[in-house]
């Protein structure tokens, strides 16, 4: 159920299961969670809309575990040369 209506959404395995390992993260229900997607994407199906934001959020989480390790990436261009 989405925003009181049912809904049917077909993902790939790996992407139910990243699904509910955000959902966990979050503290939140996994029904919750799809309806924040729902609600807040641009366009393309829902189907889609899950898939971009498991991505994006593993990508996130990726970016912050190298920053732990390594410190933040240099800036490249103009902006690289502000932090020099």
């Amino acid at each position: 159920m989405i925003a009181g209506h049912k809904t049917s959404v077909s993902l790939e395995d790996a992407f139910w299961e990243g699904l509910k390992e955000v959902a966990g993260k979050r503290h939140t229900s996994l029904s919750d969670l799809v309806a924040t997607i729902d609600s807040e994407r641009q366009h393309g199906n829902l189907s889609s809309a899950i898939r971009l934001f498991v991505l994006d959020f593993h990508r996130n989480q990726s970016s912050e575990a190298e920053e732990r390790r390594n410190g933040p990436r240099e800036m490249k261009g103009d902006t690289a040369r502000a932090y020099s």
